[in-house]
């Protein structure tokens, strides 16, 4: 399989999936600095012109959950596939597009519009990382899965990324805390980060990523 990747991007989730599944991938950089996501060659890839993308043998998979989906077996599903497939819909379709209009508010509204925005859209990703410290059951289960590997990532760029970052104090969700202190030391993180130019602490008291090519932004 190939991902094409960027360092610190959605791609890291698939990464993540890839390295606890140890299945075999090369990657490919798709070079943010210089816009390569909307080259033609990369959009005869994936039209939508997004990180990431998964070549498989079924073609190329995008969207991050719908390459989790692919990759998740009944053995990376945590819990009942009911419940996980809810959660991971959730975090794909709430809380991942939270933080996409935060970093990118400007994708979404008119310059005159964008406090007003980012004021709400802050209130509400506090929300969210209350409620799902609340209500995912998969939190406390230390095992390895795909919403393991979308969610921890998001925890990194809430910490990290947007318009200011002080909104973000960890230490006001202990379920989640917990969950980035025990996936930060999972093998997959270390090695990602080795990948992706990230430091320890990856995912509880994240730095900026020193990638060793691409660039995050």
């Amino acid at each position: 399989m190939t991902l094409y990747c960027a360092p610190d991007n959605a791609s890291l989730c698939v990464r993540l999936a890839l390295l606890e599944l140890d299945l075999p991938f090369e990657t490919v950089l798709v070079d943010r600095a210089v816009h390569r996501q909307t080259s033609p060659a990369y959009l005869a890839v994936n039209p939508n012109g997004l990180i990431p993308t998964l070549v498989t043998q079924d073609g190329p998979i995008y969207e991050t959950a719908a390459i989790l989906l692919w990759l998740a077996g009944d053995d990376f599903m945590i819990g009942p596939r009911a419940q996980a497939l809810t959660w991971m819909v959730w975090l794909s379709n709430t809380l991942h597009p939270a933080l996409r209009m935060w970093f990118y508010p400007d994708k979404y509204i008119a310059p005159d519009g964008l406090p007003a925005l980012q004021q709400r859209t802050q209130t509400r990703l506090a929300a969210l990382f209350a409620h799902i410290d609340t209500h995912a059951p998969w939190l406390d289960a230390s095992a390895p899965s795909a919403l393991a590997c979308y969610f921890a990532p998001m925890i990194r760029w809430a910490a990290l990324y947007g318009p200011e970052q002080s909104w973000f104090d960890l230490s006001k969700y202990p379920r989640v805390r917990d969950f980035a202190m025990w996936a930060e030391a999972r093998p997959s993180a270390h090695e990602a980060s080795r990948a992706e130019g990230s430091w320890t602490n990856n995912f509880s008291h994240p730095s900026y990523p020193n990638p060793p090519e691409g660039s995050a932004l």
